[in-house]
């Protein structure tokens, strides 16, 4: 190598320094865009990445990539940087150069421990990192660069005429389709695509930032060293650099802020990164303004190719492809568009250069995937490119180093609460930490979750003894009616038979009419008393669930008819008019005989007691488009506020509007037991009333309990 200069050489080493401190950026960056939990694996494989391939390029790759050449395809001299040990300008230089060169490998082989954060085992890694740094990055880098340190073109890409200034392509996309092929071998992250799939958010999006900036920092470096010399090119690159990466972030800015109606800070960042790797093939030989279309151009690439990515399911931690990938493509055939044309080689047209361009994308693509992917795939049964799911999600940082942070233990305390729902221990505090005050915070919400929690069992203890108390009471209330009402039928029976006797004049006629008035007033009221007792048995048969339905196949219509005969007396005797209208196209029906005409009974009792002299009593009963049977008694009676409804179908309520009491004689309990029978065959009651205007009840019982039958005409009872 010819000898440099003081001054190029001492701007080479502070070049070299900067792509150096790039490391330092992508650790920051790369551990801000995943979880806590995987932040110190992060780390170390940029630290042990950067060492492996330094000591890798220094025994062979840098032999392989600038060796002198054979057919134009690999080097074959120059390893374990071979030569005398005397220093000499020329030995210097070429010290220079390799450090140079040797901080452009270290980065190509980081740009993958973004892409696979989060699931690639640490020694599958190293494995990608070996690989990367031994038989690809050197390999195509001699294709395009093997003439760097000797002043003649070598490589066949270089005789072609490829230009890729700093390496959008050569360092930058051969990273990135290395990354590609990585992240395909060992799949998505858990829980990252398929049913419940979500993305996975940044834990430490400022550091993230960070990152960038030293990043940035890093590439006036980057692209600064590649003059190799302190010359007029140096500044203008500079500016160009500054300028496309500006220009990426503030479109990609832009881009997400419409579409997303806020900017998004992951996206930004990564948008400045793409913008510097779009402009590093060609920083050297464009204007200001095609930096910058070049730049932004690179951004918009860049979340289009993460929207593919995702879309395909492809599972990117950071968005490495995207960005070095994606925007190393556009950067290198972006010096055909907008490169000044003097500058391409052999006098070629944009058209002839573009070819030269696609033709080493394509090269350096086909053959950093295939190996890529050929090799990892090759060695993942043996080595286990991918740790186990458990480990994944525990985390990296213990699973594969036995180290944690006071965040990631904390998260871990956190999940082992929820995973076992034992919340009744605090999580221990560290204090002057984010991660303590975010312990202390969740303390908090313990104290006051278990708090919540145990007022509610002590309400739920509460209310638990409130409702055994309450059946009990009930259970007691329901035996002492039964046994009650038991009790007076007995004798009620007797006065009921011994009234019957007497009034029959079985044993002679009572002469006395004021004491055959008496009979009669005792046998009525008997009845009347008796038939309240009934009620009251009936009630507590239901209450206690001790109420049994006896099915039968019955007649509705004769049913209904029957209790026309039963009733009618009592509609005379009140001076009501009585109508009852039966569809005689009923179908048979699977009921209680008892029970329906109970229920029926109630309901016309009850209107013919609430209707005043002169009123009507409508009794109708016919099938509803939807097949149920309807039951309604319809009065012209007193009517109920539709308030005092619900007190109607209540035992033993008493409905009343100012001084009038609307319950004549009995206990409430008609509709009560009418609605409760009701519910037993399935059926429902409702009530339609208006004060002054009447009544209407409705009993409708479902079709399940019809059993067809010819269809007749309707006919009306008067």
């Amino acid at each position: 190598m010819a000898p440099m200069s003081g001054l190029d050489i001492a701007w080479v080493l502070i070049c070299t320094v900067l792509v150096l401190l790039m490391q330092a950026g992508f650790t920051c960056l790369e551990t801000g865009l995943i979880r806590a939990k995987n932040s110190i694996n992060v780390a170390v494989k940029n630290v042990a990445d950067f060492s492996l391939a330094s000591l890798v390029f220094w025994a062979v790759g840098y032999g392989l990539m600038f060796g002198p050449s054979a057919f134009g395809l690999v080097g074959h001299d120059g390893f374990l940087l071979a030569g005398q040990a005397e220093v000499t300008p020329e030995r210097s230089s070429e010290m220079v150069f390799f450090f140079f060169q040797l901080a452009f490998c270290g980065t190509s082989i980081t740009i993958v421990s973004g892409a696979v954060a989060e699931r690639m085992s640490f020694k599958g890694y190293l494995a990608a990192t070996f690989i990367l740094s031994l038989l690809i990055y050197p390999i195509i880098g001699h294709w395009a660069w093997g003439g760097l340190g000797s002043g003649s073109a070598t490589g066949w890409l270089e005789k072609l005429g490829f230009i890729d200034f700093a390496g959008s392509t050569v360092v930058h996309s051969v990273g990135g389709w290395a990354a590609l092929a990585a992240i395909l071998v060992i799949g998505p992250r858990l829980g990252r695509f398929g049913q419940g799939g979500r993305a996975i958010e940044p834990h430490n999006l400022p550091l993230a930032a960070l990152g960038m900036f030293l990043i940035w920092i890093g590439w006036f470096g980057f692209n600064g060293g590649s003059t190799l010399a302190v010359n007029h090119v140096v500044p203008v690159v500079l500016v160009h650099t500054l300028l496309a990466a500006s220009a990426g972030g503030i479109a990609v800015m832009g881009l997400t802020w419409a579409i997303d109606q806020r900017p998004d800070v992951g996206a930004t960042v990564n948008g400045v990164l793409a913008g510097l790797v779009a402009i590093t093939a060609s920083a050297h030989i464009v204007s200001t303004g095609g930096s910058v279309l070049i730049g932004a151009m690179g951004g918009f690439v860049s979340v289009l190719a993460a929207k593919l990515l995702e879309r395909l399911e492809i599972d990117d931690a950071v968005g490495a492809v995207p960005v070095h990938l994606a925007a190393g493509i556009w950067g290198t055939l972006a010096v055909a568009l907008f490169g000044e044309m003097s500058y391409f080689p052999n006098g070629a047209s944009r058209f002839e250069q573009f070819t030269v361009q696609l033709t080493g994308v394509a090269a350096a693509g086909a053959y950093a995937f295939t190996l890529s992917f050929a090799l990892m795939k090759l060695i993942d049964p043996f080595l286990a490119m991918r740790v186990r799911a458990r480990a994944e999600r525990e985390g990296l940082n213990i699973s594969e180093h036995g180290a944690s942070s006071a965040l990631s233990e904390l998260l871990g305390r956190m999940e082992d609460q929820s995973r076992r729902g034992d919340f009744s221990h605090k999580v221990p505090v560290e204090p002057f930490t984010e991660a303590g005050e975010l312990a202390f915070r969740y303390n908090l919400v313990l104290d006051r979750f278990n708090s919540e929690v145990s007022a509610h069992e002590k309400a739920a203890a509460a209310l638990r003894e409130a409702r055994d108390a309450a059946e009990i009471a009930n259970a007691a209330k329901s035996e002492f009616l039964a046994n009650m009402s038991h009790e007076l039928r007995t004798p009620l029976n007797a006065i009921i038979g011994f009234s019957e006797i007497m009034t029959g004049g079985m044993f002679g006629e009572i002469e006395n009419p004021q004491y055959k008035e008496y009979i009669h007033d005792i046998h009525r009221s008997s009845n009347h008393l008796l038939s309240l007792i009934n009620d009251i048995l009936d009630l507590s048969k239901i209450e206690a669930n001790k109420m049994e339905l006896a099915d039968e196949d019955l007649d509705l219509g004769e049913e209904v008819r029957g209790c026309e005969r039963l009733i009618r007396w009592r509609a005379q005797e009140a001076k009501l008019v009585f109508d009852v209208l039966i569809d005689e196209d009923l179908p048979r029906l699977i009921a209680d005989r008892r029970a329906l005409r109970q229920m029926i009974l109630n309901l016309v009792s009850n209107a013919v007691k609430f209707t005043p002299e002169g009123g009507r009593v409508v009794l109708s009963v016919e099938r509803e488009v939807d097949g149920r049977i309807a039951i309604s008694v319809a009065d012209t009676g007193i009517g109920i506020e539709k308030s005092d409804i619900p007190k109607a179908l209540t035992p033993f309520q008493q409905i009343s509007t100012g001084d009038t009491v609307y319950m004549a004689d009995g206990t409430g309990l008609g509709l009560p037991i009418t609605a409760a029978l009701a519910r037993l065959h399935g059926g429902t009651v409702v009530i339609r009333s208006e004060p002054g205007r009447g009544t209407e009840v409705t009993v409708r019982l479902p079709a399940s309990r019809l059993q067809e039958r010819p269809a007749k005409n309707k006919i009306e009872f008067v």
